[in-house]
């Protein structure tokens, strides 16, 4: 078989390590293109069209809505990464060419940076360095110590309960809190979990609430100040998914007065929070700026040797799917698209 992937402009070294070269060798003849935006359409299409196989991910050509209905030898597109409305259209989603993306393999690692925010919060770690640097030592500041909970019996609230969220059920069971969710996409449900259904009442009744939804329309800025406004003193927001899900404005005002505390990966718009904002200082926040859930210590992915990453073997795993003829994970149809972020 013919494995090809176009790069909008230079290869993504994360993704293209020689270890997942390697690894694909035995799957047919791997063909690498750079600057594939220097290449006309049409000689593109045809260079798509003669692969049997299309990998797609991060810094990847669009793939033209015309592989839709002349696909070629096409017969199967492997997204490496998850967000792919950029890459590929709505029009082979619809097509018979079957499209995967990375299904469930970053969830360990955005969940387990979800449940360090939360301990760091519960545990108020940023309020405690901040003493610490003004100059107190053991005899802290009472607001400081009067913040400082445990996760045993917290009221934990759950936005969301895909992949993301039920790996973050995993971790934060042992530590005893008391669990609800909202998710009203969710066909199934996990024991122990109490179901929800309202945003309403998941804010009312939790001490700490931890998104893990998607960004589609119908979420977008549905965490406002109403919601926020049902949260107790010093309540935790974690968010960790999309900045796009929370109504930032009423959100910083809630946490400039110190009212609520948050630990945010995410930011609305680009993520960016200008260098003069004086949220950077707000001893009730901890910002990540979107890398929580990276791994680049000891050995970063980047590494031309660095071990296969999750969304290598799930790619892996699908292409010995395909060989054998066996049902493929994580395919995306036109619902899962519509509520991919």
């Amino acid at each position: 078989m013919k494995l090809l992937h176009i790069a909008h402009r230079e290869t993504s070294p994360r993704l293209w390590t020689n270890t997942f070269r390697e690894a694909l060798k035995p799957f047919g003849e791997l063909e690498i293109i750079p600057a594939g935006i220097d290449i006309p359409e049409v000689k593109l299409i045809e260079r798509m069209q003669a692969a049997d196989i299309l990998l797609t991910g991060w810094g990847a050509m669009p793939v033209p809505a015309i592989i839709a209905t002349e696909p070629g030898n096409v017969k199967y597109i492997c997204h490496l990464t998850g967000e792919m409305r950029r890459t590929i259209p709505l029009e082979i989603i619809r097509s018979k060419i079957p499209v995967t993306n990375w299904g469930n393999s970053p969830a360990f690692e955005v969940a387990e940076g979800a449940m360090v925010l939360l301990l760091a919060l519960c545990k108020n770690l940023r309020g405690f360095i901040v003493e610490k640097e003004n100059g107190f030592w053991h005899n802290g500041s009472p607001a400081a110590v009067a913040q400082t909970g445990t996760l045993r019996g917290l009221k934990i609230g759950l936005y969301g309960l895909g992949f993301i969220g039920r790996c973050f059920l995993d971790l934060i069971r042992p530590f005893r809190p008391v669990i609800s969710a909202f998710d009203p996409y969710a066909l199934d449900w996990l024991e122990g979990i109490e179901r929800v259904g309202s945003l309403e009442e998941l804010f009312k009744n939790s001490h700490a609430i931890v998104i893990h939804a998607g960004l589609t329309d119908e979420t977008r800025n549905s965490v406002n100040a109403k919601l926020l406004g049902l949260m107790p003193d010093h309540g935790i927001l974690i968010n960790t998914a999309r900045g796009g899900i929370v109504d930032q404005d009423a959100l910083f005002a809630e946490l400039k007065t110190g009212r609520l505390r948050a630990g945010l990966d995410v930011l609305a718009g680009d993520d960016q929070l200008p260098a003069d904002h004086p949220g950077r200082r707000w001893p009730n926040v901890i910002f990540t700026s979107h890398q929580i859930s990276n791994a680049l210590w000891p050995i970063h992915p980047e590494d031309p040797d660095a071990p296969l990453l999750s969304l290598h073997e799930m790619c892996l795993g699908n292409l010995q799917r395909f060989v054998d003829g066996q049902p493929l994970q994580f395919i995306i149809d036109e619902k899962r698209y519509a509520l991919m972020s």
